[in-house]
């Protein structure tokens, strides 16, 4: 078949190998035209992805348009911040029986919104999906084992992305809770700004599962309120994806997280790293959505204060433990409160 992959970083690279490697015709947009020549020329990305050698089935270009040309699926791996602008861009070039999955983890700010609604508001199509979970790009590329889902209200979109990306080192599980995976690959990255702190701080493995257990009970809590599935929480976007990104050196927002711990401010170490850090974005987001939804988010509420109001590490980490402990596991109703956004896909998979 031919994809359509949007976005030429490491992500976005290695989803494009992935379908070359699978047999398909695979069709890597980038702003960059040095980016483009050097993807064609000599078949690596080494600013994205180093030590890649991507599948000659990989063509890269600098026309939006040309690379959606005949697409049967197209993947958007674009940072959150710069997503609309992406999608208003390709809306003239997008039908609505485009499958569309995005694999973008962030909210936008100011509007909070998640890919999806960014997809819907701008563009005709309908017929999309999230692909999420545990998934360093680096390995992926190396061809070590993972998993990762795309969650969808169309199973056949779930089908021919199996077919497009999914192997025996690539397996695809499925799901419908667009919104719980969506808000998972944002606010986790909050959660690992957290960690890479507490590993810079040595303050030791119990504290830094302490950390990311909290955390993610802050996420279910915040989710669930939104109307997202609890359970979303337990599979590979969410406990899945937290760990990978709490525990590996090569996740970007822990990265930061070591930098903010040795003393350098969110500017300098975004510019020293060369990359987007979600989780710096996310945490602004968190701290407005949970201020709508009434709920309580203190370890997220100490990142944001460290990334933007100069609290040191150390004295955000003093502060959560002088908070009174409650009850460790939250017990939620059955039932959850109705979602815009939900009810909006559901109307939508009615009338395509």
């Amino acid at each position: 078949m031919n994809v359509a992959i949007l976005g030429a970083g490491n992500w976005g690279t290695v989803l494009a190998h992935l379908v070359a490697r699978n047999g398909h015709d695979a069709r890597l947009w980038t702003r960059n035209a040095q980016q483009r020549d050097e993807i064609n020329a000599a078949r690596t990305n080494e600013r994205a992805i180093p030590g890649l050698a991507i599948a000659r089935g990989v063509r890269a270009t600098t026309d939006l348009h040309a690379a959606l040309a005949d697409a049967e699926l197209v993947l958007v791996a674009i940072p959150s911040q710069s997503f609309r602008d992406v999608c208003h861009r390709a809306s003239e070039a997008l039908q609505p029986d485009h499958l569309v999955v995005h694999a973008s983890k962030g909210l936008e700010l100011g509007t909070h919104r998640r890919m999806s609604e960014i997809l819907v508001e701008e563009t005709c199509v309908r017929q999309l999906g999230v692909l999420s979970g545990p998934n360093i790009a680096a390995e992926v590329a190396q061809g070590k084992p993972a998993g990762t889902v795309i969650a969808s209200h169309f199973p056949r979109l779930i089908e021919v992305s199996r077919a497009a990306l999914g192997s025996s080192r690539f397996m695809i599980f499925d799901g419908t809770d667009v919104l719980g995976i969506e808000l998972c690959g944002a606010l986790k990255n909050v959660v690992a700004i957290a960690a890479g702190m507490a590993d810079e701080m040595q303050v030791g493995d119990n504290a830094k599962a302490f950390l990311a257990t909290r955390g993610m009970a802050e996420v279910t809590r915040l989710a669930h309120a939104m109307g997202a599935e609890s359970a979303t929480m337990m599979g590979l976007a969410g406990i899945g994806d937290l760990t990978v990104t709490c525990a590996s050196p090569l996740s970007r927002n822990h990265r930061i997280g070591v930098a903010l711990a040795r003393g350098e401010r969110l500017a300098a170490a975004a510019a020293r790293l060369g990359m987007v850090a979600e989780g710096a974005h996310a945490a602004v987001a968190a701290r407005e959505l949970a201020r709508a939804h009434g709920i309580e988010m203190p370890l997220f509420q100490r990142v944001h204060a460290v990334l933007y109001e100069n609290l040191a590490p150390r004295d955000a980490l003093e502060e959560l433990m002088l908070l009174p402990a409650g009850h460790d596991v939250a017990r939620f109703a059955a039932t959850r409160a109705p979602s815009v956004s939900r009810g909006m896909l559901r109307t939508v998979s009615r009338s395509s």
